[in-house]
């Protein structure tokens, strides 16, 4: 029987590593099914905490909300926050790479016309947030993973749920609309909720409020299946 509730923390939105100080590194994620979430799971009288990259959305009524930047400093506030929760539902698109270093300056072309210069830019490996979360949590709480793939869904998806121990993950396959940004913002969404144990559940062109309620009854699902 599910129990109504949970403190849930959700995070939302995508993360920006600056370059120098007016440029950064990041992705087309705008934070819809990651707020999406948060609105529906309060109505569903769960406490939600919200760690969100920037974005366009306003933060949904009663909910708190943690705004962060870079990947570390998301990071730093899922670990901060996530002993006192039930569940993280890993939603934030986090930029898997940050620069090896960020210029002091702004970064200058070479300023010759027609010349061709190469600029080379070093990436180190960013924080595995949602692994890391699940090596620390208790038996008492839950971890739902995300993974968007263009090539080998389901199995790439599986094996996430597996390396990173996660008691679920939701798995979305990128198809380019006609600007040719993929299943980003209100755009239908297609792949498979998968959880440790059971079968997998498909879903084809799904509307991100489906979807998030979809992921909510998955979370209550898990949770009602662990220790109290």
């Amino acid at each position: 029987m599910k129990r109504r509730g949970y403190k849930l923390l959700i995070t939302a939105g995508p993360t920006r590593e600056p370059l120098d100080p007016v440029r950064f590194i990041s992705n087309y994620s705008t934070g819809t099914l990651g707020y999406t979430m948060a609105k529906i799971a309060r109505a569903r009288g769960h406490q939600v905490v919200l760690i969100s990259g920037p974005t366009e959305l306003p933060c949904p009524p009663k909910v708190r909300k943690i705004s962060v930047e870079t990947a570390t400093e998301m990071h730093q506030a899922v670990s901060k926050t996530f002993p006192k929760m039930d569940a993280l539902i890993m939603g934030a698109a986090v930029g898997d790479f940050r620069p090896l270093r960020v210029a002091n300056q702004k970064i200058k072309r070479s300023g010759v016309a027609g010349s061709l210069r190469l600029w080379q830019l070093d990436l180190v490996e960013n924080p595995d947030i949602v692994a890391d979360a699940a090596s620390h949590r208790k038996p008492t709480q839950a971890v739902i993973g995300f993974a968007l793939e263009t090539q080998n869904l389901m199995p790439n998806a599986r094996a996430k749920l597996k390396t990173k121990d996660l008691d679920a993950i939701v798995a979305t396959r990128y198809f380019p609309d006609q600007r040719g940004r993929g299943p980003f913002g209100d755009e239908p969404v297609e792949g498979a909720i998968l959880k440790r144990r059971g079968a997998a559940k498909g879903f084809r062109s799904l509307k991100k409020q489906v979807l998030a309620a979809r992921i909510l009854d998955c979370v209550e699902e898990v949770l009602a299946s662990l220790p109290r």
